[in-house]
């Protein structure tokens, strides 16, 4: 049965690529289509052609070329007809197959002319040529008079693409003038085909054949090209390799006798101009190198392997070069772009959340190599199958992925805040839940620090002084809270709120929050040596940490939407947190539970949380083992008896509001951090209960002009005494801090150790 859920899940996960993948296919088509890949993709396919094994010479066809040296014999720019009269009569003597005239011959040219009549009418085996399609630089050329009555001629146009290539064959042509005509190639190859028994045929689709071997015409977007014409009969030009691939011999060499007698034997011969002076060179694919110039190949040698490629194939299986429909190219595109989307989505974290890394540019090097090698390989079968638009797919693909990865780890952060681990960006990325609009109800621990008397201590800063100080302990805790994969809430001035378990939830949440906030409090080590070295006194951090079921998600309207947190299991951790002293870290019995991790606890109390109907139990936590094995450094808080009680007031804090009620006091002992206080012989006195918070102001205090400024404590214990209480200061003006320093350490030192109990 399937698992809708998983399947759900699955697809969101991999959206991008179902997304992306049909995406760059569609524009890689569109450029495509528009002939804007046309130049790349000839460009890569006369490479491959440059980089194929080198084809055997084909002996069956031989070439008599006219060149400068000919032409300067006899001190003329072309050959007269007595030449090619005696030319082609000392090649018919060799019995060749056929010979094939690659000269325009519509026209006499004295001396000669009658004797090459002659020759017309007793050699059945001369080809002549036509040009069958005019053209705007050229017109229609007929073939000699003699020779056309006897349609012994062949169309010897060529097909010269954009870039002025010939990449294209023709085997027949359609004239306006001359009318349909077998391409000059195609009608030697059919001479000497049809002497081995394989006469040229048509099929019902107009294809040519030989035998069994059909050669399918080629379509107007075949290969690389896009919406060529497709006037006559063509197929791609298979070359056998660079110029010059054929036995050339010049016309003085047949005429001075220097050839072998059997040399146009049973042989296909071609008379042509091959000098460098001639207008008859075109571009071939083998034309452009790296290192040099692009080289013409002589027009007959085109023709020459024109014929070739026919014969070829027919009698000794040469493929043709043929592509795909294109219908397959489109599949072979989308194959890329989804080859290149499931790369980069697959290793979109080889590096962390970040944008690209060496990893995944190296896969994309490894699927193009495999495109490139492909392509490559297929083409030395006889398919020319697209690679720039697959190339194209696969890496625009890639980049689009690779963007849309930053930019919704982007939006993460700007939802959840920049403090956000790589690790769980990831898994948000994945994770439709993480980011569910309105918010849903899950348990998670909830993590709150606070600054201990920071409120009075910014009273007596200036505003630039409060901001680089906060700056300074906030960028510290927040990387400690990152390296433990919290996410922060929110900053609330010197308060941070951190979750985990929100957006993602992880089986170690409150193992990971118990560790963060242990890690917190030693970080503060190094935070309060720059404070101090600024002239500033030392900062304490009070943390409340705590396990429950709330509301999480994005809050908020159109306008302005914020990723939080609600429920009343917050502000129990915000009342833990408020029962806190100076480097305590004080957790829930829920978190302990669900932490199920070797917690150091030093201290545990109950306490009734305002808004919480049942007291409560909370532990203080000073280390954690495992794999953390974190544990904060603990001295017992010894208490020195003051040889005169230093008297004051103090008033109880209801959260932040201050009894309007002031009670006399004196303090009998001081400690570190502390104190106990004496509430006996005053008849009018209220003993505050444990954890509660108070404003207490000296009386007097010798030497220190503002003695009577506010200094906050918070109740942590009762002693044997009736009517005694401890403390610990959470807030001391500096100057009255520096004076009960002074007091405490010149105390005689006592034996007894009174630990201060929460």
């Amino acid at each position: 049965m399937v698992d809708w859920n998983k399947a759900r899940k699955w697809a969101w996960q991999w959206r991008s690529v179902w997304l992306v993948t049909p995406s760059a296919a569609l524009v890689v088509i569109l450029l495509r289509f528009a002939g804007l890949l046309q130049p790349w993709e000839w460009a890569v396919y006369d490479q491959y052609l440059r980089l194929r094994p080198s084809q055997p010479p084909d002996d069956r066809i031989v070439i008599v070329g006219i060149d400068e040296a000919d032409l300067d014999r006899i001190g003329q720019t072309v050959l007269p007809d007595r030449i090619y009269a005696e030319l082609i009569t000392r090649l018919r003597e060799q019995e060749p197959v056929a010979i094939g005239l690659d000269v325009y011959r519509n026209r006499p040219v004295e001396p000669g002319h009658a004797e090459l009549l002659e020759v017309y009418r007793t050699t059945p085996n001369l080809i002549g040529i036509a040009k069958v399609i005019g053209d705007r630089e050229r017109e229609t050329i007929p073939p000699p008079p003699l020779l056309a009555d006897e349609g012994r001629f062949g169309a010897n146009d060529l097909l010269i693409d954009a870039d002025n290539t010939v990449r294209r064959a023709l085997l027949s042509a359609q004239g306006e003038a001359l009318g349909p005509a077998i391409s000059f190639g195609m009608y030697l190859a059919g001479f000497y085909l049809d002497q081995e028994g394989l006469p040229p045929e048509q099929t019902e689709t107009g294809d040519w054949k030989f035998g069994e071997t059909v050669f399918p015409r080629f379509d107007a977007n075949d290969g690389g090209y896009v919406r060529a014409e497709t006037g006559g009969n063509q197929i791609l030009l298979n070359y056998r390799g660079l110029s010059w691939h054929f036995d050339v011999v010049p016309v003085r060499d047949v005429l001075d006798g220097k050839i072998p007698d059997d040399w146009a034997r049973d042989r296909l011969v071609l008379i042509g101009d091959v000098g460098e002076g001639s207008n008859d060179f075109f571009f071939t694919p083998y034309s452009s190198t790296l290192l040099s110039l692009p080289e013409g190949m002589a027009g007959v040698e085109i023709h020459a392997n024109i014929a070739s490629q026919i014969i070829s194939t027919v009698l000794d299986d040469r493929p043709l070069i043929q592509s795909w429909a294109e219908p397959w190219e489109w599949l072979w595109i989308l194959f890329w772009s989804g080859t290149g989307a499931i790369l980069s989505w697959t290793m979109r974290y080889a590096n962390g959340a970040r944008t690209f890394s060496l990893r995944r540019f190296s896969f994309l090097l490894i699927a193009a190599g495999l495109l490139l090698g492909g392509s490559y390989g297929a083409l030395l079968l006889g398919w020319w199958i697209p690679v720039v638009p697959p190339l194209l797919a696969l890496m625009g693909s890639t980049v689009a992925i690779t963007a849309q990865i930053a930019r919704t780890a982007g939006d993460i952060r700007k939802t959840f805040g920049r403090y956000l681990t790589d690790a769980v960006v990831a898994t948000l990325l994945e994770n439709p839940e993480g980011m569910k609009m309105g918010g849903e109800r899950r348990q998670i621990t909830i993590l709150t620090s606070d600054l201990r008397g920071f409120t009075a201590l910014s009273e007596r800063l200036s505003p630039e002084e409060v901001v680089k100080i906060l700056n300074f302990y906030l960028g510290h805790m927040a990387d400690t809270i990152t390296h433990y994969q919290g996410t922060i809430d929110e900053f609330m001035g010197d308060g941070i709120l951190v979750l985990f378990g929100a957006p993602t939830a992880r089986p170690d949440d409150a193992r990971r929050a118990i560790a963060c906030a242990i890690a917190m409090q030693q970080a503060m080590t190094a935070v309060n040596t720059t404070i101090v070295a600024w002239g500033l006194p030392e900062l304490e951090m009070g943390i409340g940490i705590n396990t429950g079921e709330v509301v999480v998600g994005n809050i908020g309207s159109e306008k302005r939407t914020k990723y939080g947190v609600v429920g009343s299991q917050v502000n129990l951790t915000y009342r833990i947190e408020s029962y806190t002293t100076g480097g305590q870290i004080l957790v829930s019995e829920m978190t302990l539970r669900e932490a199920d991790a070797e917690v150091r606890i030093d201290n545990q109390k109950e306490v009734s949380p305002k808004g919480v109907k049942r007291p409560i139990t909370i532990y203080e936590v000073s280390g954690i083992g495992n794999e953390y094995n974190l544990f904060l450094e603990r001295a017992a808080e010894i208490f020195q008896p003051l040889t005169i009680p230093l008297k004051i007031t103090y008033a109880v804090l209801d959260g932040k509001d201050i009894s309007a009620t002031a009670y006399q006091a004196q303090i009998v002992q001081l400690s570190e951090h502390g104190g106990e206080i004496d509430v006996s012989g005053y008849a009018d006195f209220q003993q505050p209960k444990p954890l509660t918070n108070i404003k207490l102001n000296f009386l007097a205090l010798a030497d220190v002009d503002d003695f009577a400024e506010d200094v906050y404590a918070k109740v942590t214990g009762y002693p044997a005494a009736a009517q005694h209480f401890y403390i610990q200061f959470t807030a001391k003006p500096p100057a009255i801090a520096r004076k009960l320093n002074e007091i405490y350490h010149a105390l005689p030192p006592q034996n007894a150790a009174t630990p201060i109990a929460p």
